[in-house]
């Protein structure tokens, strides 16, 4: 496959998809193997000639490498992406991958911390000393109020923020803009660190959430910030911004929200996404079940 076509691809996704820049290094990469591959195996670079035997025999491989299903499935996301690209430009007849099965996954249920885990983290925990520690407070605020994601979130922009209908917009993934309806007190803080952002030497960006130096937070930071404290909330083995996200909406259907209400504010296109966590749920009640019944 040419440079110029991968450039064109990646191009797209980020300026037309508007695709986080972790994800587009995640496509060129699975995209720039599988090229290498058709080189070492096939003496072919060119990918938008490829047919479902050379992608089955790559994933024959992938599998021979111990490479997990769920990540072979991701690969074969990118190339369906680049192919389906292809089509649509009239640049491919057909997309091979479409001949080819998923990988099966094992069922794994969304990782979330307690009700009374999230009032530690955002009641009891001492954060840290000034501007910084103001804005590592409100990075978890905002990941449990809202359910956003990490690239959302350090993507929010201070005028998306509806102060008078209590919201805030945020644009999701395929550049799907979704609102979130936030509480007063959110409001209050969001007002308060805005002004405090107004304090700062260096303080241009149009970005909500900023360094005490200026410059917006980048996504390792919301990622090491939500670890640091998730640290000093739960015991839980796996602490990151989605973990939040997962909480956010466990919490909305153990409360009683309706799961078509949870798949807007998540921003899901398909409803199967939102239905994950009605199991959990489910393992809620099967725990108060053995709990509380003389024969549980």
């Amino acid at each position: 496959m040419g440079d110029a076509l991968l450039n064109d691809f990646i191009k797209y996704l980020q300026y037309e998809k508007r695709y986080s820049a972790h994800t587009l290094s995640a496509y060129q990469c699975d995209l720039m193997q599988f090229a290498t591959y058709l080189a070492a195996e096939f003496q072919s670079d060119t990918i938008s000639s490829a047919t479902h035997f050379h992608l089955r025999s790559w994933l024959a491989g992938l599998k021979e490498d111990k490479l997990s299903p769920r990540a072979i499935n991701r690969k074969m996301s990118s190339l369906n992406s680049f192919f389906k690209y292809l089509q649509k430009h009239g640049l491919a007849d057909k997309n091979p991958v479409k001949q080819l099965h998923a990988q099966r996954l094992p069922a794994r249920l969304p990782v979330y911390i307690k009700e009374q885990e999230a009032e530690t983290l955002l009641e009891e925990l001492q954060f840290g000393e000034g501007f910084n520690g103001f804005t590592e407070r409100l990075i978890c605020e905002l990941l449990y109020a809202t359910g956003m994601r990490r690239n959302e979130l350090q993507q929010l922009k201070e005028n998306d923020i509806e102060w008078s209908l209590r919201q805030v917009r945020v644009l999701g993934k395929g550049n799907k803009e979704r609102l979130i309806p936030v509480s007063e007190a959110l409001l209050s803080t969001m007002r308060d660190y805005i002004n405090a952002k107004k304090e700062l030497e260096a303080s241009n960006s149009i970005y909500l959430l900023n360094l005490a130096n200026g410059e917006p937070v980048y996504a390792g930071y919301i990622y090491r910030t939500v670890k640091k404290y998730l640290t000093s909330a739960t015991t839980l083995q796996k602490k990151s911004p989605h973990v939040l996200r997962h909480t956010f909406a466990t919490h909305l259907l153990n409360n009683g929200a309706n799961i078509q209400a949870i798949k807007s504010l998540l921003g899901h296109s398909s409803l199967a996404a939102t239905q994950v966590y009605t199991h959990n749920n489910i393992s809620k009640l099967k725990e108060i079940h053995k709990q509380s019944h003389p024969r549980g």
